[in-house]
């Protein structure tokens, strides 16, 4: 590599306190990189190679080097990187421009290219970047189809990306109320931060008494107001101030959160002063509730008879009961004046697999008065996975009207309060995902893959053109809960669980020409006939090793033959279980066939060429145990790797050369010394086993697999059918007792061994002479 690994974190403090850069606020700068990742050609996420790297907060500036160097000397064309960047979750992409499943909403990434001859690098420069886990992904473009054969020469890139950042340590706190005096110059922004309250509903930011050192222009002091950090799908809200003040208002801004306050100058070389303060009003917010020490998790759910019940103190718990329609429904959260805000239990099943449940029970209600609040922190850990929402309004006990329906918002870091036909689902600084529910469309389902990392708000409130008359409260079921993959990929796809270092995510992989984020797009799928066509091939062409196994017992190759037996019968199955789409069958373990698949592959070449050197039985046997245990142990370390099939074909092409040169030099005559098996066995045989190699080695590709590789099954068993050598003169059965004696009629004959000897038996016929 033309550069090296760097590991870790550096941090380098920069101890000026006071510049011309800087003013008053003191900053620092940090640097990460990530190790060196091959990149792969896309053909799903997991070729994907994932980095994640954490922007702390109050960081300035963010930036990027993305690095890519080739891994081989040899001349490769130019290649394209591409370079994805997501904040607070892994990037969605599409490069193969699928069709995504139904009611799956995703939000496109800043994507970069990167060409790359032999070594490439770029850079990305981002200003007040939002705080948090921010997520590079790069492949290069779309895969061929071609299949590599590992051990091979190939065109390898590796890509690392590192960053730099420059970050605030002591940036001035902007206290509600209270004016700050600040300055601005023009390289030179005043930064300030301020904290948002939970249960906000508007946030003011005003700039007052602006004036320059050299005075006023004309009443223009040309300052830009700048609320929010910037997350690429997101921008901050810019205000250009005029005369002497100005102000920016952001409604719904984020809860629990602190909120960049960033001010800079347009005016050359003059520096401004002016005054700052911050108003937030909480304009909607419920009572305090609690838990008491006598409180069990039945009564969170409704189930306890004691209700009403309160107790003072800041750790209260109040329950009310609520009466639908006879239907008792008991709230954990009590009516607001604005709000209902329904407790949510969080339940962990497995990895990427969380549920939200309502501490009420599963039925929520909903009201056209003021909205419904329920609230899902989803964590970092939650982030590689698919968000799902399923509503359902329950028309049991109540029936809407025809312009009535249930309106739900699902925003992040904020909800939207106000919900009527014309308030979008959206929050001053982030969008949401509006739904709706009705008595002809009673269901809706979003799905949002890869979610961002935060405090998730889920609105709901009941809508009605004019007035909603008897029908002003209804029930409805919000499901909402953390999958791995979307529906688990469906019956064409395969939810595989991937890790970049200490961070987990899921795709789907998709078979059958089946393809997508869910593989739901069928533009490429392949038919069941065509399906069933492979099957057929890659399984009925095994039985070619049928007439190997036969010549094999024809010439007493009891041993080899039984090898053959196995591999026909393991390369079978393994290749009916390995098949894409419904036609599939396996008899066993998957993992189990394909390692027996292979192990037989190899052990069939090995024994053969051993059986061409004829060499002494008790050195060839000798040289199938140990030959077949090593083949064993290198299969479980590596079982596609080069050199387990290149290692015992030298080995054995080794020992067949060696002791043909020996039988040539000791008999002074080229050995076979027939000009007819070399004519007619060994070099058709050499041929068959040579176009066989190539086939699989250089044209199997994912579209034709099913039929080359069917062919490389028919050339290797024809391979072995020539090369066997012919039967030895006077040869008993291979590997069995010499007191076998094996005859196509099957016949039975016992020798007996006395102390080491075999008494023989004359078959001298005696002579009688008639007279």
């Amino acid at each position: 590599m033309a550069f090296s690994f760097l590991r870790g974190l550096l941090f380098v403090v920069l101890t000026t306190w006071t510049s011309a850069d800087d003013g008053p606020v003191t900053f620092v700068s940090e640097l990460s990189s990530k190790p060196a990742q091959k990149l792969s050609k896309y053909g799903w996420y997991g070729n994907v190679r994932l980095h994640r790297f954490h922007v702390p907060e109050e960081t300035a500036v963010a930036r990027w080097l993305f690095s890519v160097t080739k891994g081989h000397s040899f001349n490769c064309g130019q290649h394209n990187v591409s370079i994805h960047i997501q904040y607070g979750a892994p990037p969605v992409i599409n490069p193969t421009g699928t069709v995504f499943p139904n009611a799956t909403l995703w939000s496109p990434c800043l994507s970069l290219i990167l060409p790359v001859t032999s070594h490439g690098s770029t850079t990305f420069n981002l200003s007040n970047p939002a705080p948090g886990d921010w997520y590079i992904g790069a492949h290069l473009p779309e895969d061929d189809g071609r299949i590599e054969q590992k051990g091979f020469p190939s065109c390898s890139y590796f890509f690392q990306p590192q960053l730099s950042i420059r970050r605030a340590v002591d940036t001035p706190t902007l206290q509600q109320g209270t004016f700050l005096q600040q300055t601005a110059a023009p390289d030179r922004p005043a930064r300030l931060k301020l904290y948002v309250p939970e249960f906000a509903s508007s946030l003011s930011v005003s700039v007052a008494d602006c004036s320059s050192e050299e005075g006023a222009d004309g009443g223009n002091c040309s300052l830009v107001l700048s609320l929010g950090s910037t997350s690429l799908q997101h921008r901050p809200v810019t205000v250009n101030c005029s005369g002497i003040g100005c102000f920016a208002t952001l409604s719904n801004p984020p809860w629990d959160t602190w909120l960049r306050v960033v001010v800079e100058n347009s005016l050359d070389n003059r520096t401004v002063t002016f005054s700052i303060v911050s108003n937030c009003t909480v304009g909607c917010k419920p009572k305090s509730v609690g838990l008491k020490a006598d409180d069990n998790i039945d009564k969170l759910r409704g189930n306890s008879s004691d209700t009403n019940s309160t107790s003072a103190g800041n750790n209260s718990m109040i329950t009310d009961t609520v009466t639908l329609n006879n239907e008792s429904a008991s709230l954990f959260t009590p009516l607001s004046a604005c709000v209902w805000s329904i407790p949510v239990l969080y339940e962990e099943v497995d990895v990427l697999s969380l549920r939200f449940t309502p501490a009420s029970g599963p039925n929520v209600s909903v009201t056209d008065a003021h909205p419904t609040l329920l609230t899902y922190p989803l964590y970092t850990q939650a982030t590689g996975g698919t968000l799902n929402l399923q509503l359902t309004l329950n028309t049991t006990n109540a029936t809407l009207g025809n312009g009535s329906s249930v309106v739900a918002c699902l925003s992040p870091w904020a909800p939207v309060l106000e919900l009527n036909h014309s308030q979008p689902c959206r929050t001053a600084l982030f969008g949401g995902y509006s739904v709706r529910v009705n008595t002809s469309d009673p269901k809706a389902v979003v799905r949002l893959p890869f979610p961002q990392s935060a405090t998730w708000y889920l609105t709901l409130q009941l809508t009605c053109n004019s007035d909603c008359g008897n029908t002003s409260l209804v029930s409805v079921v919000p499901e909402v809960f953390i999958s791995a993959c979307v529906e688990d990929c469906g019956i064409y796809g395969e939810c595989r669980l991937l890790r970049s270092y200490s961070y987990l995510y899921a795709a789907c992989v998709c078979k059958a020409g089946w393809s997508g984020w869910g593989c739901t797009d069928n533009s490429t799928a392949q038919s069941y006939r065509r399906q069933l066509t492979a099957t057929l091939l890659l399984t009925l062409s095994n039985l070619s090793f049928l007439p190997a196994i036969v010549v094999a017992i024809k010439r007493c190759y009891i041993t080899e033959a039984s090898v053959y037996l196995f591999t026909m019968f393991f390369s079978t199955f393994y290749h009916a279980c390995d098949q894409p789409g419904v036609a599939v069958m396996c008899i066993m373990d998957y993992d189990a066939l394909q390692y027996c698949d292979f192990l037989g592959s190899v052990c069939s070449i090995w024994v053969t060429i051993l059986c061409m050197a004829r060499i002494r039985d008790a050195f060839k046997y000798t040289l199938f145990m140990l030959g077949a245990l090593l083949i064993a142990m290198s299969m479980q370390l590596d079982r596609k790797g080069l050199w387990n099939l290149l290692g015992p074909v030298l080995c054995a092409i080794l020992c067949m050369v060696t002791a043909w040169v020996y039988r040539g030099v000791q008999r002074r005559h080229c050995y076979p010394p027939s000009w007819k098996r070399w004519v007619l066995f060994l070099i058709p045989g050499a041929i068959c086993a040579l176009i066989g190699v190539c086939l699989y080695i250089f044209t199997e590709t994912e579209d034709n697999y099913y039929y080359t590789h069917s062919l490389w099954h028919i050339l290797v068993a024809s391979c072995v059918v020539f090369l066997l050598p012919p039967k030895e003169k006077n040869r008993e059965a291979s590997g069995w007792s010499r007191g076998w004696n094996w005859n196509w009629n099957w016949s039975w004959s016992w020798r007996p061994r006395v102390c080491g000897y075999t008494l023989c038996q004359s078959d001298k016929e005696e002579l009688h002479t008639v007279t």
